[in-house]
């Protein structure tokens, strides 16, 4: 099996996935990373968050809490300077649960524009009233 993504996938076009728009961009500064420019996972963790739980507060049409990361893969290195782009797309919903996937992809500043899927990860969030209590997520019916 070849480790080679297919030729129409982001990362071997070297491109950001087309049709879709990013629900946040950001580019980590020096203070994000140690000594060697690599950032930190723990500061890319909490970008992911806040990305997913965009499309998570707008299913809930309201406040919503992170119950748990279900999966995270740091693909590649983020390097201080990048150009970070975060898809986020609900992929499930419960009564009151979100699944929401995450995809990072790098835009390489320094390095000709060369774009990388650096990470990908699950959360789950749960919708929550002003107690901070679960609610039930709105009839999407109506």
């Amino acid at each position: 099996m070849s480790d080679t993504p297919p030729s129409d996938s982001p990362t071997a076009a070297g491109r950001l996935p087309e049709g879709q728009m990013p629900v946040l961009r950001v580019i980590p500064m020096p203070k994000d990373a140690n000594p060697s420019g690599d950032v930190f996972g723990g500061w890319i963790m909490a970008q992911v968050d806040l990305a997913g739980s965009v499309p998570a507060q707008g299913r809930a049409n309201g406040r919503v809490a992170t119950v748990a990361v279900t999966s995270f893969v740091f693909k590649e290195p983020v390097l201080v300077g990048d150009l970070l782009s975060f898809y986020a797309q609900i992929v499930k919903t419960g009564h009151t649960s979100i699944t929401v996937e995450v995809e990072v992809y790098a835009e390489r500043i320094r390095l000709n524009s060369e774009v990388v899927k650096v990470t990908e990860a699950m959360l789950v969030y749960v919708a929550t009233d002003h107690q901070r209590r679960p609610r039930p997520l709105p009839d999407m019916r109506a």
